[in-house]
């Protein structure tokens, strides 16, 4: 019992050390991408670590299943590659609009059947996009600290094969010693508790269209699709309802924290949910409460974590992001690109959703998907 408890504490802090050293700097981008103040963005980080906290521990006690929830990586990575979006209020709208949309998911079952037949290669080849802009931006960071950024990568490509799990974290420890002998970091503010700031939406109708509507549709497809796969896969049977409610729940309170979505976790539930976690499965429900813990503390010093990764060199969080994205990257376009059926549409959902255009004051991931659908659904209507 005392060592199924060990390797269950031991699961979930990997997951959240793993989840966080790899993804805040895609939340901090996002942050800065919509203009939030160092005040928003470190409220913004505690309110996803409260969101977190609060819905791993519920639904894990609830229905005695490691039910792993996490930020939206996808979503964060959508809102830091918007360029159409006024203010921060107006990104909190959106966040609010998202998680508003999930709600409606969770009481209408007919409409997560509608988001459940959006072409899977559609919805990779709008993911696709999105990551495209944000891995394109690490290269981009190489004539200004070559040293600094082919050294990282280097590490990273040989850090997944040894450590796949720790990749991103490795990268940024190595980073960051490489920053500092440099001369690169700045100086670190003190450890402090974090401060919960309101945040009050504005209703600014592109960008509830062009990064709410988006975000609701990446969060849905790229995350909690896959999280209700990676624990039927792992033998648990979540009811998807109950489950969508909380998360949805959780997204629309601390939205106005300036936080955005909170989901079901992949690839951290991936670390909870097999035998190394806890070699009983009815037992393996304990790593939910412990995961809330670890993420209860991550929301206590959220503060402090944004002061010590603003401290650091743009080019070393850029590199970061980049090398965590570039597998989901990389498995967004194969997914988008392999039925040949769907090949032309999806290239073109990807084209446009990494374009970065702005029509109509609204963002290019929504026209991507449009344009996508639309290509598709002529295609469709040739072949009979």
């Amino acid at each position: 019992m005392r060592s199924g408890l060990v390797s269950a504490a031991s699961a979930a802090l990997v997951a959240t050390v793993a989840g966080v050293g790899g993804t805040l700097p895609v939340v901090l981008a996002a942050a800065q991408a919509v203009g939030a103040t160092p005040e928003q963005a470190s409220s913004w980080v505690s309110g996803l670590g409260l969101a977190t906290a609060i819905s791993a521990l519920i639904l894990s006690v609830r229905y005695r299943m490691p039910i792993i929830t996490a930020w939206s990586t996808p979503g964060a990575a959508l809102i830091a590659s918007s360029s159409a979006v006024p203010s921060f209020r107006a990104a909190v709208g959106a966040f609010v609009i998202a998680a508003a949309l999930i709600l409606v998911t969770a009481a209408v079952r007919p409409l997560a059947r509608l988001i459940e037949r959006i072409p899977g290669s559609i919805a990779a080849a709008m993911l696709g996009g999105i990551l495209l802009r944000l891995v394109v931006a690490m290269v981009e960071q190489v004539p200004s600290q070559p040293l600094l950024v082919l050294s990282l990568i280097a590490l990273f490509l040989v850090a997944r094969h040894l450590l796949p799990a720790m990749a991103s974290l490795i990268v940024l420890a190595a980073g960051a010693a490489l920053a500092w002998g440099l001369g690169l970091v700045q100086p670190i503010p003190p450890l402090g508790i974090s401060g919960l700031t309101l945040a009050l939406p504005a209703w600014d109708p592109a960008t509830l269209i062009g990064l709410g509507v988006p975000l609701y549709l990446v969060t849905m497809a790229s995350q909690n699709l896959p999280g209700f796969a990676v624990l039927r896969a792992s033998g648990y049977h979540p009811p998807t309802q109950p489950v969508l409610a909380v998360t949805g729940a959780a997204s629309f309170g601390t939205a106005f924290l300036g936080a955005h979505t909170s989901n079901l976790a992949a690839i951290s539930a991936a670390l909870c949910t097999g035998p190394d976690a806890h070699p009983d499965p009815a037992r393996r429900w304990i790593t939910g409460p412990l995961y809330a813990l670890w993420w209860g503390l991550i929301a206590l010093f959220g503060a402090s974590l944004v002061g010590l990764f603003g401290a650091l060199p743009p080019a070393l969080l850029t590199t970061v992001a980049g090398t965590a994205l570039l597998g989901s990257m990389a498995g967004a376009l194969g997914s988008a690109l392999g039925p040949e059926k769907d090949r032309l549409a999806a290239a073109g959902t990807l084209a446009v959703t990494a374009s970065g255009v702005t029509f109509l004051g609204i963002g290019s991931a929504f026209w991507g998907l449009v344009f996508g659908l639309a290509v598709l659904a002529l295609e469709r209507l040739f072949r009979r």
